[in-house]
Order: C-alpha cells, then structure tokens, then sequence
C-alpha cells in the first residue's frame, strides 16, 4: 500500500510541475506580446491608431487594395475582430470598404490618399520602439523562432479549414 501511496504522490506532484506558471511556454509569449503593444501604445496614439488598426494599416500599406479574408488571414483575425476595425479605419477616412462586383461576399478594402500619408509618419514607429525594448540584440533570433511558429500557425489554420 505504501507504494501506491508513493505512485500517486509522484503523480501529483507531476501534475503540480506541469501546471506551475513558471513552466509555461504561453505565459511569458502573453507578457511579452502584451508588453510590447503597451510600448507601441505612445507612438500610436500620436498617429490616432489603435495597434490593431496599425497592424491593418501595414497591411493595407503594402496591398493597397484587398479582400477581407485576405485580412483576416494575415493578421490571424476573425470577422468580430476584424469589422469594428474596419469601420473605425474608414471613419477617420484611411481605408474605403466596398463589396466585389464579381462576388457580392467580398468585401474590398482600399487605402485611401490620407491613408497612404500617415505611411511616412507610421514609418517612425518601429525605430521609437526598438528605443523602448530591452534584449534588442536577441531580436533577430527571437524574430527568426517566432516567423516559424506563425508558419506552423497558419498550415494548421490552413488544414483546419480543409
């Protein structure tokens, strides 16, 4: 009997281990991505972008014209996320919205002239923050590691939607 007392407490105490905060992958990727948005939060309100908004609008700065799925994809958003967004971005009059002629579920969005000029002062933004971010010299590694996860990300997003 002393021996499956002993088994079970090994048990516990490896199921302790595993759910200690300390031993997690996701805890220290959620500090450091809510960290980092905090830090882009100075910058952006000069440009009077919320860091989803900004996000969309590198998108949007580089495509010019897409399709929301599109969007979505990209930015590993969904439509709830992705529409108020959306709306927000063509109230201050930085993208137009407009459904497809060729097929009326689609829904393009096109950069604006006003949009395509906050660029240049959008263009400031990551230079003020890598300023504000400790651990500057492991950015390219961290870069490097974080790319291939969002590459296992969306293959099984990919598969998923199979």
């Amino acid at each position: 009997m002393a021996d499956k007392d002993k088994k079970v407490k090994v048990n516990n105490d490896e199921v302790c281990q595993a759910l200690l905060l300390d031993n997690q992958i996701c805890f220290p990727l959620y500090v450091c991505a809510k960290e980092i948005v905090n830090a882009y939060t100075p910058f952006l309100s000069k440009l009077d972008l919320t860091y989803t908004q900004y996000v969309t609008m590198m998108v949007m700065w580089e495509e010019k014209q897409v399709v929301t799925r599109h969007l979505k994809e990209r930015l590993f958003l969904d439509s709830g996320t992705l529409t108020p967004v959306l709306k927000k971005l063509e109230e201050k009059g930085l993208v137009t919205r407009e459904r497809s002629a060729e097929d009326a579920r689609d829904l393009i969005v096109t950069i604006t002239e006003k949009g395509e000029a906050l660029k240049k002062e959008a263009a400031k933004v990551p230079e003020q923050l890598a300023g504000c971010i400790a651990g500057a010299e492991h950015a390219a590694e961290l870069k490097k590691l974080l790319d291939e996860m969002m590459l296992l990300f969306h293959e099984k997003r990919q598969e998923g939607s199979k």
